[in-house]
């Protein structure tokens, strides 16, 4: 990266221009770098520049895409649309409610109707209502050599080139007419294909609208179609509950004779095992199982304490009849209680008599009487205790055994009269259940008759509301609106080829290119004139004085000036990317510019291909002597100057004889020396130097002069040549920080902003 530096034009900063590549930019600071956008500036000044400059040719290509489609508009055959409106019922209430039945021919979804309006059945059912076969606008139309074709907009050999000779249209030969059932089914794809049935949002209201060149017929097929859609649902609904009340007809005598075996089938069950009332019988039985087992349970109690007595009985028999008083079961005993409150009685009454009395004594034997007598009671008493408890358990035994058998005999009778009620609700299930089944059918069939005949009592599934009228005016081709969107879409292809050309486009034209692509500010324009044998555009500055281009040339000049305010004397090298951009003419009108400032010299150092002498008439062969004997040294310098009159304060060295290596010449130190000799003469040095990318003549030259003027012709130089030519000016430290835009034409002006 090579960096330079040069004082701006009107400022005393200096601007640092690096170049990275193919990146420019533009520092102000060392630290603070910002690049210079290559793109187009994308603001809507810069989109009306760009319509504004293809305007013309934007507006014929939209009005040649308009005419085509204008042609082609009138070309197309007229269509006539119609629309039927009608009203599909979806939640509409039945008399007698038989949805189970009818479900098939009833309203399930708009979606589904849709579908059946546009069904073929339907579609076939119009075409032969109509007798669509024989109808003029489905007939097959042989062409005929009038018939007219786009091929005709051009000349006959055009066309045939166009589209070759064989492509001509000819007159077809006749053909065999197509067999009745593929017409038939041709017309029918056809209706299929122009008819448009859809639904209006949120309402039950569906249109059927059919195009056709038939203005009549774009609305009889439509109207022919509600029609023929009504009439086939309420059709299909009859046909549907008639094969229902035959098929409900059939099943009910089927199970009418099942209702009828299932129910004698009962009846021989009750006969045959003497049923009356089964559940009343089991109730009793069970009623008594349950008495019978309450009973069992406190027979099972008593026998169990009645058994405890009687073991504990015979275990104190068998130890000690002493001991048997002891039992709870004898010593709790009533009697035996009162019989053993006697004989304590009988122990005290003797037991006081002992104490008053001798044992001999007639109240003592009696008292031992009366003991004896009691004690005698109470061991009888308590033997027929003993008998009462054995008596007892052997009782309770038997009660429990008695029990037991009866409660045996109770469940299995109830087992029996569970078998005998299984198989009767076995029978009475399935004779109820044929009984509902031949009820709801009966119902089924009886709703169905009725329905029948109050069938026209209810409303089909939809009903017109609104016929189709014949259009008065086509559909399609809608003329005018076709001819503006083929106005807009020219407009708009021919805007958007616009700005397609100008962004392919990368020669410099503006002043803003030059900034935004070259990253360097413009110095000044020059306006694009005619040439011709009395107009030469290096005399324009002294013989139109006036004019615009002599008006460019001294606001140059101005820059110029400002530039170099610092210097005394001025070299100015004028160079430019390659030949034909005008950078001769830019130094002899400048020339004559500085020349009423100053004393101004213009040197020719374009030794390659030289073309002041030619210009200012001097001679050519052999060539007038200029730069190259100067620096030579084989003439003097006052016979390499030529001088103009002297009111234009110019003199002119050319590039003389052209030498076999001009740059050894130009990068001597002789010329160095001769160029300085003339900066003492001179306020202004102009030298004409070669292109700056063909050849490094330029790059020498650079060095020597105090300021670089670098040519572009507008519209025609691109920025990658210019750019390369700033570029080899760089790589020996020479700032070309001057533009002069050249050739610029003056009908653009408002557009360039120059």
């Amino acid at each position: 990266m090579m960096t330079t530096n040069s004082k701006t034009q009107a400022s005393d900063n200096y601007l640092h221009i690096s170049f990275d590549g193919n990146q420019a930019f533009a520092v102000q600071d060392d630290d603070n770098e910002v690049p210079f956008d290559h793109t187009k500036t994308a603001d809507l000044q810069y989109y009306w520049h760009v319509f504004n400059k293809y305007k013309w040719q934007i507006l014929g290509l939209s009005l040649m895409i308009g005419l085509f489609v204008a042609l082609y508009v009138n070309s197309l055959q007229p269509i006539y649309r119609s629309t039927v409106r009608l009203i599909i019922e979806f939640d509409k209430l039945n008399v007698i409610a038989i949805e189970e039945v009818s479900e098939v021919g009833s309203v399930v979804g708009d979606h589904t109707q849709l579908k059946i309006i546009s069904s073929r059945l339907l579609v076939k059912k119009v075409v032969d209502k109509l007798n669509l076969v024989s109808h003029p606008a489905f007939a097959p139309k042989p062409k005929s050599e009038n018939d007219w074709h786009w091929g005709y907009l051009l000349p006959t050999t055009w066309y045939k080139w166009f589209i070759g000779a064989n492509s001509v249209p000819k007159k077809p030969s006749p053909k065999k007419p197509p067999m009745l059932e593929k017409r038939h089914q041709a017309i029918v794809n056809a209706i299929i294909g122009s008819l448009s049935v859809r639904t209006i949002p949120k309402t039950q209201l569906v249109e059927i609208s059919f195009e056709s060149p038939d203005a009549q017929l774009a609305a009889i097929i439509p109207n022919t179609l509600a029609n023929i859609y009504i009439e086939n649902d309420l059709q299909e609904k009859f046909a549907i509950t008639k094969k229902v009340t035959g098929w409900l007809n059939k099943r009910l005598r089927k199970l009418r004779n099942s209702l009828r075996q299932s129910e004698k089938k009962l009846q021989n069950y009750m006969q045959r095992h003497n049923i009356v009332n089964v559940a009343g019988i089991k109730s009793v039985a069970v009623n008594q199982i349950g008495e019978i087992a309450s009973n069992l349970i406190k027979a099972r109690l008593r026998l169990i304490e009645a058994e405890t007595v009687y073991k504990q009985v015979q275990l104190l028999r068998r130890k000690s009849n002493q001991d048997i008083e002891s039992i709870p079961a004898i010593l709790n005993h009533p009697l035996i209680q009162g019989l053993k409150a006697i004989e304590l009685a009988a122990v005290q009454k003797l037991s006081e008599q002992s104490g008053r009395y001798g044992q001999k004594h007639p109240n003592i034997i009696a008292a031992r009487a009366e003991l004896k007598t009691a004690k005698k009671n109470t061991a009888t008493q308590i033997k027929l205790v003993i008998g009462g408890i054995i008596n007892e358990y052997q009782m309770a035994a038997a009660n429990v055994k008695i029990l037991k058998q009866v409660l045996k005999e109770k469940q299995a009778e109830i087992k029996k009269l569970n078998r005998k009620e299984s198989g009767l609700v076995t029978l009475q299930r399935e004779f109820e259940v044929n009984r509902r089944l031949y009820e709801l059918f009966l119902t089924r069939y009886k709703e169905t008759e009725a329905s029948q005949d109050i069938q026209a009592l209810q409303s089909t599934v939809g009903r017109v509301i609104e016929l189709a009228l014949v259009a008065t005016s086509p559909y399609k081709p809608k003329k005018k609106r076709t001819l503006m969107m083929g106005l807009g879409l020219g407009f708009l292809v021919s805007t958007m080829l616009a700005f397609l050309v100008e962004y392919l486009d990368n020669t410099i034209k503006t002043s803003e290119d030059v900034e935004h692509k070259l990253g360097i500010p413009l110095l000044g324009t020059l306006p694009r004139i005619e040439t011709g044998k009395k107009n030469k555009p290096q005399w324009m500055f002294l013989k139109a004085p006036k004019s615009q281009f002599a008006e460019s040339v001294r606001t140059l000049r101005t820059g110029i000036i400002l530039s170099g305010i610092d210097n005394s004397h001025k070299i100015l090298m004028v160079t430019s990317s390659e030949q034909g951009e005008g950078k001769t003419t830019v130094c002899i009108n400048q020339a004559f510019a500085l020349g009423q400032i100053g004393k101004t010299l213009l040197i020719e150092a374009d030794m390659r291909r030289p073309s002041l002498a030619k210009i200012f008439g001097w001679s050519t062969n052999p060539p007038a002597p200029g730069l190259s004997e100067l620096v030579t040294g084989t003439l003097p310098m006052n016979e390499c100057i030529r001088q103009m009159p002297e009111e234009l304060n110019v003199d002119i060295i050319s590039s003389g004889a052209i030498p076999p290596n001009p740059l050894e010449l130009l990068s001597s130190e002789s010329f160095k020396d001769i160029l300085e000799q003339l900066c003492q003469d001179y306020q202004y040095v102009i030298i004409d130097t070669p292109p700056a990318v063909l050849v490094s003549d330029a790059m020498m030259l650079a060095k020597v002069s105090n300021q670089v003027l670098y040519v572009v012709k507008a519209d025609v130089t691109s920025d990658r040549i210019v750019l390369d030519g700033l570029k080899n000016l760089r790589k020996v430290n020479i700032p070309a920080l001057n533009i002069v835009l050249n050739h610029v034409k003056t009908e653009k002006t408002s557009y360039y902003g120059v």
